[in-house]
């Protein structure tokens, strides 16, 4: 097996990338490398999420498990410089997670289903506080969250009756990291996110996509 690009063939072991996500992550890839600041990234990467999530079709079935599980999320893309990790999250029907104080940078892009997001202040020892309204999203429309004052994201399935997968970017590896969630009832704890790849489906990489990118 060749690639277009020349480099060391891909194990055989390794599959390729969709198309879609394969373009998608060597230009967040690429914008990552050259945005000056954030705002940029949020500007130009909404137009990206937008093109990848134009069809529900390219996402392996594999990334789109639930297992009897409220949600899971799957690991797409890892870079190796850990500046920014693309994630499958899918959600049962009416489920939601856990309310989490976001760090990083967001881009998130509706596949399938339909998403209800807001953004929340998140005091200790009181409720989460609305900072805006919410947004109920369908299928392929993108919204972006940029970190200020220790804010969080609520998010949920909006259907009672069929699932829903919410591809995102975040702005940091966020695997394994531990972070501050606030209850409904202003109890403070931690959420950390825990990809279910299974082993024969681990997240590619820039060598695993850099295949066959010509521009």
């Amino acid at each position: 097996m060749t690639t277009e690009t020349g480099t060391e063939p891909l194990p055989d072991t390794i599959a390729a990338p969709p198309e879609p996500l394969r373009r998608f992550s060597w230009d967040i890839q690429s914008m990552v490398e050259l945005a000056d600041d954030p705002r940029e990234i949020l500007m130009i990467g909404r137009d990206l999420m937008g093109r990848l999530v134009a069809q529900d079709d390219w996402l392996p079935e594999v990334f789109a498990k639930l297992d009897d599980q409220p949600f899971r999320q799957y690991q797409l893309y890892a870079d190796q410089m850990t500046r920014f990790t693309v994630i499958a999250t899918v959600l049962a029907p009416g489920a939601a997670l856990p309310v989490c104080e976001q760090t990083v940078w967001e881009l998130a892009g509706v596949l399938r289903g339909e998403i209800v997001r807001q953004r929340l202040a998140l005091p200790d020892g009181a409720p989460p506080v609305a900072r805006a309204a919410e947004k109920r999203l369908g299928a392929g429309a993108v919204d972006a969250f940029s970190p200020k004052n220790g804010d969080g994201l609520a998010i949920a399935n909006s259907s009672a009756t069929a699932p829903a997968i919410l591809i995102e970017v975040h702005g940091a590896e966020i695997g394994g990291e531990a972070r501050r969630t606030v209850g409904p009832d202003g109890g403070v704890g931690s959420f950390i996110t825990v990809y279910a790849n299974p082993a024969e489906a681990p997240a590619w990489d820039i060598l695993t996509i850099q295949a066959r990118i010509t521009d």
